[in-house]
């Protein structure tokens, strides 16, 4: 028997067992759903098969449980996010073409210590410094071509490229502008009438977090590497004309992004799309003046990460379709007689634990609402409650489909999922309890 025809039985065996345990506590669709997200996410592990073809099966699933029609569900593998990682992608490959990441790591090399621990720690720093203003997605994907290029070591390309994705999760929770839970979150607190937590005030609470972490995930991530030295590449001292044009293209697109970006109530931003302004960045790669890629390029696009995303959108309207948000809500109500610190630790469990198969832009579009309405019947801090959970949505590291960093790192071709899953539940339960610890004894009392 092959390795990957016992995966496949490994697979559908798990999702049997998942189905069974669950039917004495859920309807049976609600069942099913469960026990096809089992299977999806073990062969997501186990890799038994291409990470797109099982991204790929609730288009054929969902229908044939009779979850979600083809239509609905084909939709979630066209939501506009989608077009901001084919404008990013775009970008980058841009970038890889010219060989301007080349350029660029040389110059970084420069200002930090060219061991591998050095490295890991300047990455991680830069990507969340950089995430902290800008999207993390779109951070992820202009920081990933250095990755690949600053050593020819498999091993610690890997590790590279998983601290530029941690580190924009991360980083992008400092600012409310950083990622979307949490402009999701202060949409919320607009729409529900929540007073809002003024930006200062928010970047000062979850700074001593991202610091804290930035350092625990470097070190993980740097340990066994021996100090191991990265070469430094003899590279040219002037960009060549095709450098020049992505240069000024990326340098035009940080500068639009954050001009885009409000700052409430100082400044309300430009109003326009971050997805269009991703794709039109993406698209003038191909045309004059640029004239940087042409279609043969686009092959490189991994599009199995978007039907990755897909795939998240489709669980998340699939929960909540079958009423299995409905029964989350419920189970959450039932342990609010619990005390609110352990109330707290669950429900940052929850997040955590729950993003990792779903998006984390779905999961807390769907969980802040269940979490405002228990709440505010029971007498608990919103705000804290609330934010909790949105950090958390963030601080998801084990599967590539949890953030879109991790998808991004997953794309590079040299991080696989065992390895992301392994690293990513240590830095899920440090995450956890970091969190937790810092709610109960800083967040609470200056909210």
């Amino acid at each position: 028997m092959s390795d990957n025809l016992r995966g496949m039985i490994l697979a559908i065996i798990i999702g049997l067992f998942v189905y069974l345990i669950a039917g004495s506590f859920v309807n049976s669709q609600q069942a099913i759903l469960l026990g096809l997200i089992a299977v999806m996410v073990t062969l997501w592990t186990n890799e038994v098969l291409p990470l797109g073809v099982v991204s790929l099966f609730p288009i054929v699933l969902f229908p044939a449980f009779d979850i979600l029609t083809t239509n609905a569900v084909a939709a979630n593998y066209s939501k506009s996010i989608i077009f901001l990682f084919l404008g990013g992608f775009m970008l980058a490959i841009a970038v890889e073409k010219t060989l301007l990441h080349q350029m660029i790591s040389g110059r970084m090399l420069r200002l930090f210590p060219n061991t591998a621990r050095g490295v890991i720690f300047s990455l991680a720093l830069t990507s969340a410094v950089l995430s902290s203003f800008l999207s993390n997605t779109t951070t992820t994907l202009l920081l990933m071509p250095l990755a690949l290029f600053l050593t020819d070591n498999n091993g610690l390309k890997m590790r590279f490229a998983l601290a530029i994705a941690y580190g924009a999760s991360i980083g992008g929770i400092i600012t409310p502008i950083g990622t979307p839970p949490n402009l999701i979150l202060f949409g919320l607190f607009e729409e529900l009438k929540i007073p809002e937590i003024p930006f200062m005030q928010w970047v000062v609470l979850v700074l001593p977090l991202a610091m804290i972490m930035h350092f625990f995930v470097s070190w993980v991530l740097s340990i066994g590497t021996k100090n191991e030295m990265v070469s430094r590449k003899e590279l040219s001292k002037t960009l060549t004309d095709d450098q020049k044009k992505v240069a000024l293209a990326l340098l035009g697109l940080i500068v639009l992004l954050v001009l885009n970006s409000p700052i409430k109530p100082i400044y309300s931003g430009l109003g326009l799309n971050e997805k269009g302004i991703l794709l039109a960045f993406g698209l003038l790669m191909f045309m004059p003046p640029f004239n940087i890629l042409n279609w043969s390029d686009s092959k490189k696009i991994p599009y199995e990460i978007i039907f990755l995303f897909g795939a998240g959108f489709s669980i998340a309207m699939a929960v909540t379709s079958t009423g299995l948000a409905d029964v989350l809500a419920q189970t959450l109500q039932a342990l609010t007689n619990l005390p609110p610190v352990i109330l707290l630790i669950i429900v940052a469990s929850l997040v955590t634990f729950t993003t990792e198969i779903t998006s984390n832009t779905a999961l807390i579009s769907m969980i802040l609402p269940v979490i405002y309405a228990i709440t505010q019947k029971n007498g608990l801090d919103v705000r804290l409650f609330m934010m909790v959970a949105t950090v958390c949505a963030s601080y998801a590291f084990m599967l590539p489909i949890a953030t879109p960093p991790n998808a991004i790192a997953m794309s590079s071709g040299v991080v696989h999922v065992k390895t992301m899953a392994k690293y990513g539940f240590v830095f899920n339960m440090f995450g956890i309890t970091l969190i937790s610890f810092l709610a109960i004894t800083y967040w609470m009392f200056f909210l």
